[in-house]
């Protein structure tokens, strides 16, 4: 990796942190527009003076692994508001989150294929941790049996889905993502719509809900939370990034842009939609298994379809088939609800207002996805 490739990311990794903490940390709704309209302002000049392109290749053509300045950037903030609960609770959101959004990145930005039953998937893995939590099972298992579990539902959805184009296949998720809430809501083996309590999560014979006491420091319980998530988002995003570089990416690429002209071709359109289908559900559920940790509880008023829409407002608002820019999008989404609450129904309006400016001005996202460069080696 070039060593200015490398100073540009973690240029780029530093001004997020600090955009991050101090959205986090801010308190008056005032400092929240204020860091907002900073951001704004920032990414404008760099469209301006076209180095938001140049950022968006360098980061395209990285190494996989400079995707570790994320967990660096997050322990930072993490550490430094050890002791703020509800700040480390709304950290730890976005990553998990930004967890499901990779999943739902691999589905829709990667192989095109529709997925608005998102959090009907995020609820699979929830409740799967839920009831295997009650059986004593390791809980990084429980994690994975949470993905595994959304995987394979996945797979009985994906049979309707590849049958059907464009906005059919889209009704057959919603219609999914009702189904599975209204099964929840009148099944009393699974809590009906009470809800579940959810055994939190413990690694190493420590228990995640309890804080972190180390000498004289401590910090809240949230603080595991984070780490934990912070950890499993960094490894699936790197898997991700490394399956987007790779031929399998390219087959996705080539199923996205032209299936017909793909199966022209020999690609099996079909065999790479039910892999980008199942390998997204199952980071999906993963992200489900660890909300539901952390929340200590679960119910089906968790995976509305409205939930559904906010993860697909991530990845469409931070740029489609773009992973680094889905924890912007992430904060974006689930911070500033929370941080506007002083002037009450005003933050719809201010949210919608964002929204729909991002929409006109930057069609394609916050942070497009680079385009993808071939090297050809010509043979001496």
């Amino acid at each position: 990796m070039k060593l200015t490739n490398l100073t540009t990311s973690f240029a780029v990794a530093a001004i997020g942190t600090l955009l991050t903490g101090v959205i986090l940390v801010a308190e008056n709704q005032w400092a929240v527009i204020g860091a907002l309209l900073a951001a704004a302002a920032l990414s404008i000049v760099l469209a301006r003076l076209k180095i938001g392109m140049v950022l968006a290749s360098v980061l395209n053509e990285s190494s996989a692994w400079v995707a570790l300045l994320i967990p660096l950037g997050g322990v930072i903030i993490g550490f430094a508001l050890h002791e703020e609960d509800f700040v480390l609770m709304m950290l730890a959101t976005v990553l998990i989150y930004g967890l499901a959004c990779v999943g739902l990145t691999i589905q829709f930005g990667y192989a095109g294929v529709i997925n608005f039953a998102g959090a009907a998937f995020f609820g699979i893995g929830g409740y799967t941790a839920a009831l295997l939590g009650e059986w004593g099972i390791p809980s990084l298992l429980i994690i994975v049996a949470g993905g595994m579990v959304a995987a394979a539902i996945g797979c009985i959805l994906i049979l309707p889905v590849l049958r059907t184009k464009g906005h059919y296949a889209a009704l057959i998720t919603i219609a999914f993502g009702l189904l599975f809430r209204s099964f929840l809501e009148v099944n009393h083996t699974l809590g009906g719509p009470q809800g579940l309590k959810v055994e939190g999560a413990s690694v190493a014979g420590h228990s995640l809900l309890d804080g972190i006491q180390l000498g004289s420091f401590q910090a809240s319980f949230y603080l595991n939370y984070v780490l934990l998530a912070l950890g499993v988002f960094t490894i699936c995003f790197i898997l991700a990034r490394n399956l987007e570089k790779s031929w399998i990416g390219v087959n996705f690429d080539a199923v996205r842009e032209d299936p017909i002209g793909a199966s022209v071709f020999g690609v099996n359109v079909a065999y790479w939609r039910i892999m980008a289908f199942v390998i997204g559900n199952f980071v999906i559920g993963l992200a489900g298994a660890i909300f539901a940790m952390m929340q200590n509880f679960i119910a089906p008023s968790n995976f509305t379809f409205s939930d559904s829409l906010i993860m697909l407002s991530i990845i469409v608002l931070g740029g489609l088939g773009n992973l680094w820019a889905i924890l912007p999008a992430a904060i974006l989404v689930v911070v500033m609800p929370e941080k506007l609450q002083e002037i009450g129904e005003f933050r719809i309006l201010v949210f919608a207002v964002l929204v729909v400016l991002v929409l006109r001005f930057r069609p394609s996202g916050l942070f497009p996805r680079a385009l993808r460069k071939f090297r050809r080696e010509v043979a001496q």
